[in-house]
């Protein structure tokens, strides 16, 4: 409250009346009257004392709040007609606030507040008043009670209980519309004066809104608002007290004010004309393009369904509603062709699927456009004239018979040649052929129904300007049959007769299959190839028949197996037989017919060696050959002579023992002699250690004169081994201890000791020391031994 307010209300105070400065007087009630007991008294005069009832009468007191003052504020007096004046009455103040907010002047009765009081917080107080002797502490008067009733001044001003209220309201409504209502309170007393009588009123949001005085109800004040224009309004109300007068507390609060979409705008296509392109190959269900009308509303009230209404493709063209971006997607309904049409036009009409009746006035809620489809050429693949084809062909055709033709064409403009071709995957015994020119399909090998009855084949058809764009379409070649094979015994029959058999006893019933498949079904004949003296055939005439016997008693002993040939032969064209023949054993049976024992097992024997006996003697024969070749290999190996065989091969050999050599003495196994005499070999000699391919006549090699030196005999050597065809292609490591006739010592080894006649002295190895203790042991025992003998 600001300091010019309580100046104001406090100048009001003081020319009101203060109703309060009210005494409280203790005075006879005029119901009351004097009453005489009806006892005497003696007293001083003598006469009769007549005791009188008082009683008190209280009013209300009033009291100002929001005192502002420095002393208490004075709120009324107490006071009893008992009171003399003379201090011997006490009054006593007890209740609401007794004697802390409320006190008394015990003497006079003067009661004061010692504070500032809120009417908002406590409107009345309630007390208890008593006047007493001093003396006596009795009281002269009842106890009563009274109110101090608080006077409200304008000290609050009006609130709303929200700070911001949001609201809305349709687009384009009337005049008056109701939007919201906002209520203010005001704490003041509403009983008292105009402190708490609010009036609203509207600050901000003029012409668009209005509010009630008395009720804050907010309504329109414009027609047709329309929310493509503005959406959002704030709204600024103010509720005043005191009716709204001029020194009146005021509260705002702020309306944000929503215009809610309705369906007053229709759909609208950015463009009359819409261009599009498609290559003719796209398949059916392909996506050309979109369409999209715009509509100023939001929600269901811009849902937009698209239709084709006309043109020249409606029947090769859909258009569908995407409901996420509300656009139109025009597809293809039918296959295009650049040769055919190339240019389509469609009318395609826009419409909303949600339409208010108050808005028909607007207009209709619907547009066109036209929509124009390119058709691009494209290289198309070639087109066979059919989506398969079947060909149906006997299976006795001749090779190089045209079975059927296939047909296909270029459709592009240009009509380029076509050449046809056979998928082998599908072919893989290459049975069939096709020319590739006219697509002429051709047998190029013999065909069998009873292997394959059905061939399904695949043709390629290509352009020749451009082979790699090709098409392919199914041929079924459905091989019809004709009666090329003999009917055969159904199954291998193991038949007997008894030796006690009686003429026309049954002993058998066979019955015959045949592979081919005409198409009256399967008829057999069965007959005898030649008259038979022991048995017979009877004919069933349902592709079985029975063999009889002809004749009484068979023996076992005299014959104790039979041979019957039986001819059986079909009813198709050109008519097939064979022979099937039966091996029946006679066989000792018992007085019931059960066979006992017979001498031979029945077989049948069929007119030639079949696959499985062929294949069975041709493994035995491979099986005897190998164990032939297995043992002649392991004869040979124990055969085999060693690497080396005579001391006149001159070459090194290396030899590995598992004992220490024995020096010198281990050379006994070559010829190292030669080296020193090459002229001893007189004819080369074939190598023995393997076995040569080819035999080449032996060339004499000039051999090197005496005291040659050994590198040219090797190098000799070398050159005769490197033009020898017939040498193994490795080399051969040859080791040669020849010092030469140049050496001053002469030669260290014996290469000369098995050429040479002289003895020789090797006393002086013992003279070497230890280590040479070997080599004396072993050539000067040699000496002695050569002594000896």
């Amino acid at each position: 409250m600001t300091i010019k307010q309580v100046l104001l209300l406090l100048l009001l105070w003081m020319w009101l009346p203060h109703p309060c400065h009210t005494e409280m007087l203790f005075r006879r009630t005029p119901d009351f009257r004097p009453k005489t007991f009806g006892g005497r008294a003696s007293g001083n005069d003598g006469k009769a004392i007549h005791r009188q009832k008082r009683g008190w009468m209280w009013n209300q007191f009033f009291l100002l709040e929001e005192y502002t003052g420095s002393d208490y504020q004075y709120v009324g007096k107490l006071h009893s007609d008992q009171d003399k004046g003379d201090g011997s009455l006490k009054y006593i103040l007890s209740g609401d606030g007794a004697g802390t907010l409320f006190i008394i002047d015990e003497k006079t009765g003067d009661i004061h507040a010692t504070r500032r009081i809120d009417r908002e917080e406590k409107a009345f107080y309630t007390l208890r008043a008593q006047a007493i002797n001093r003396r006596t502490l009795r009281p002269v008067e009842p106890e009563s009670e009274f109110v101090i009733k608080i006077h409200d001044i304008n000290d609050n001003e009006p609130t709303f209980p929200e700070e911001i209220y949001t609201a809305s309201v349709p687009e384009m409504s009337v005049v008056g519309t109701s939007v919201v209502q906002v209520t203010a309170t005001d704490a003041d007393d509403p009983s008292y004066g105009n402190s708490a009588r609010i009036i609203y009123s509207i600050l901000q949001g003029q012409p668009y809104f209005s509010v009630e005085p008395e009720t804050g109800i907010i309504r329109t004040a414009l027609p047709n608002m329309n929310r493509e224009n503005r959406e959002q309004y704030q709204v600024v109300i103010q509720a005043k007290d005191m009716g709204g007068q001029m020194g009146g507390l005021s509260g705002t609060t702020t309306v944000n004010i929503t215009l809610t979409d309705v369906n007053d705008n229709p759909p609208r296509f950015p463009q009359s004309t819409i261009h599009l392109r498609i290559p003719e190959s796209s398949p059916v269900g392909t996506a050309i393009g979109s369409v999209k009308a715009t509509d100023a509303d939001t929600g269901k009230n811009a849902e937009i369904e698209y239709r084709i209404i006309d043109g020249d493709g409606t029947d090769m063209f859909d258009i569908v509603t995407q409901k996420d971006t509300q656009e139109g997607i025009i597809t293809v309904r039918k296959p295009l062709d650049y040769e055919t049409r190339r240019l389509y036009t469609l009318k395609v009409e826009a419409e909303n699927t949600h339409v208010d009746p108050r808005f028909y006035y607007l207009g209709p809620f619907k547009d066109t456009t036209i929509v124009k489809i390119s058709v691009e050429d494209v290289d198309e693949p070639p087109v066979f004239s059919r989506s398969s084809y079947l060909f149906e062909v006997h299976e006795d055709i001749e090779l190089g018979t045209i079975i059927g033709t296939v047909m296909a064409r270029d459709p592009d403009s240009a009509s380029s040649p076509i050449r046809f071709s056979l998928d082998r995957h599908t072919d893989l015994d290459r049975i069939f052929n096709i020319h590739s020119g006219n697509g002429s399909i051709y047998t190029s090998k013999p065909l069998d129904r009873e292997i394959s009855q059905w061939h399904n084949l695949s043709v390629i058809a290509a352009e020749i300007n451009n082979p790699k764009d090709t098409t392919r379409v199914p041929v079924y070649v459905r091989i019809l049959d004709v009666n090329d094979n003999a009917p055969q015994f159904a199954v291998f029959y193991d038949t007997f007769v008894c030796e006690n058999a009686r003429a026309g006893q049954l002993i058998q019933t066979i019955s015959a299959v045949d592979k081919d498949d005409p198409l009256g079904g399967q008829k057999f004949f069965f007959s005898l190839a030649a008259v038979n003296p022991n048995f017979t055939v009877q004919d069933n005439e349902d592709n079985t028949a029975r063999i009889l016997t002809r004749r009484n008693g068979f023996s076992r002993h005299e014959i104790s197996t039979y041979l019957l040939p039986v001819v059986i032969s079909d009813n198709d064209y050109p008519i097939q037989s064979s022979t099937g023949t039966l091996t029946i054993r006679v066989c000792a049976c018992d007085s019931r017919g059960n066979m006992q024992s017979c001498s031979a097992e029945a077989l049948l024997l069929p007119a030639g060696l079949s696959t499985g006996a062929l294949v069975a003697i041709l493994l035995c024969i491979i099986i005897l050959l190998v164990i032939v070749v297995l043992f002649a290999a392991l004869k040979r190996q124990r055969k085999k002579e060693p690497l080396i065989l005579s001391k006149e091969d001159i070459r090194d050999n290396i030899v590995s023992y598992n004992d220490e050599g024995g020096g010198e003495e281990d050379t006994q196994a070559f010829d190292i002699g030669t080296l020193r005499n090459p002229a001893a070999i007189e004819d080369k000699k074939l190598r023995r250690d393997i076995i040569p391919e080819t035999l080449f006549v032996p060339r004499r090699t000039p051999s090197a004169p005496d005291n040659t030196d050994v590198r040219d005999f090797i190098n000799q050597r070398l050159k005769e081994h490197d033009t020898d065809p017939s040498a193994p292609p490795y080399d051969s490591l040859a080791t040669y201890a020849y010092e030469g006739n140049d050496s001053i010592a002469e030669s260290l080894s014996s290469l000369e000791s098995g050429t040479t006649e002289g003895d020789q002295n090797y006393d002086y190895l013992r003279e070497w020391g230890p280590r040479f203790n070997k080599l004396a042991e072993m050539y000067g025992g040699g000496e002695s031994d050569k002594d000896t003998s």
